[in-house]
Parts: structure tokens; sequence; C-alpha cells
């Protein structure tokens, strides 16, 4: 049994892998004593990666840190400098590459940054966009303007904004499904066989806001991690 961690910007999500089987825990539910490998992708602090490692080396389980590389197997990675891609978008690409074989993908993960990549059928990432998450946006516009702010109770919509509030959170959504639209736009004609793919936490969001067949898978990231391990030969 394999412990993943995908340490973010703003979290640190945790699951256990059984073969093909992926379990999102908590830190308490962590089997220690079942556990042979940890798997870790990183792009947050790597103070909130130590409690984790420090308790696996006490155990002698081995730790294993996922890294970007030009291809696995058939799968291109876009960047000619492949270790500039944060491993979190490569995972992405990987997950889908392997969920959704031989179809072009548009993957949007909306955290606290919004990356929006592209994966075409025949297992090339084409590269994509990062830009600010949907709170970014809103703390950026109303820390920089005069006049504008925000609130907690106004829900995002896919609307033109009738207040201040609106009109700001609205802004950001409406920002942010431009860039999957013209994403998808990117594909070009072949999107008969296309799979929009949201994660993070405005995923589910974004996937209920697009006027397309959107899913949402809420651990995207760990299971790219999984599929990872067993395409790399450590």
């Amino acid at each position: 049994m394999r412990l993943l961690i995908d340490v973010g910007n703003t979290a640190v999500k945790l699951a256990i892998a059984r073969d093909d089987d992926i379990q999102i825990i908590s830190d308490e539910q962590v089997p220690w004593a079942d556990i042979s490998e940890v798997l870790v992708a990183q792009v947050g602090k790597s103070d909130a990666l130590s409690p984790y490692i420090d308790k696996a080396q006490a155990l002698g389980i081995d730790v294993i840190q996922a890294y970007v590389t030009p291809n696995l197997g058939p799968l291109q990675c876009a960047y000619e400098h492949y270790h500039n891609l944060g491993i979190d978008r490569w995972l992405t690409v990987v997950a889908c590459y392997n969920l959704y074989p031989k179809q072009n993908c548009v993957i949007v993960d909306s955290g606290t940054a919004s990356k929006v990549d592209i994966l075409n059928a025949e297992g090339h990432h084409l590269g994509g966009w990062i830009l600010p998450g949907l709170d970014m946006m809103i703390d950026s516009l109303v820390a920089n303007t005069q006049k504008v702010f925000s609130d907690h109770q106004s829900p995002f919509a896919n609307e033109l904004g009738k207040n201040t509030p609106n009109a700001v959170k609205n802004g950001a959504l409406v920002a942010t499904l431009g860039a999957v639209y013209a994403a998808i736009e990117q594909v070009g004609d072949d999107k008969g066989n296309l799979k929009v793919i949201c994660a993070g936490g405005y995923g589910e969001l974004i996937s209920q806001q697009l006027n397309c067949d959107a899913r949402y898978h809420d651990f995207l990231v760990l299971q790219g991690l999984a599929f990872w391990r067993k395409s790399i030969q450590i």
C-alpha cells in the first residue's frame, strides 16, 4: 500500500493507493504500519511536508518525490525545458492520459492559481496557461483599485453583475471560463472525442458553469501520482 501526498499551495491532500484503488484520507487515518512507500507531489512549502517525511524516515519507509520528464512512455511533455513545468500540471496530464486514452483533453486545475493544459489524442501535451485563481483575481483587484470591493456572501455566477461584489466575482469566473473556451478552440476541429476535465478547489464550480460537457475530478493530481509511479523506473 502506498501513501500519496499532494502538497499544494494552500492545502495538503492525502490518499492511500491499493493497486488501482485510491482513497482520500485524513492525517489520523494514515495506516503507517501498512505503508510500503510514500509518493509526493510538491509545489507548496516544504514545512507542510516535513511531518510526513519525518514519520516515514523513522519507520524506514522510502519517500519518492515525483518529477517531470520529457516523456513518460508515449506521453510527451510540451516544455523544452521540462524541469520548469510544475509537477502538479504534469500529473494532471499523466492522469488524463491514462483515464482518457486516445482522446483530446482540456485539463483545468483551479485553486490558488488556475492552470489550463491541453493533451491531444496522440499523447502529446501541447502546453497550457497559468492565470490567477478566482480568489487571487479578486484579492488583487480589490487591493489595487479604489471603490471596488467584494464580499464572502455573493455566489459566483456566469452572468452580468448588478452590484460591485457580483461584478468582481463574476468577472473572475468569466475570465477563467474564457481561458477554458480558448483552450477548447486550440484543439481545432477534432472535438468529437474532446474531454474537459476540471480539478482543484474551484474545479467543481468551473465544471458546472461551462456550457459544454465537463467532468469534475476531486483528486486528479493524486491519480496522476499513482499512474506516474507505475510508469517510472526507480
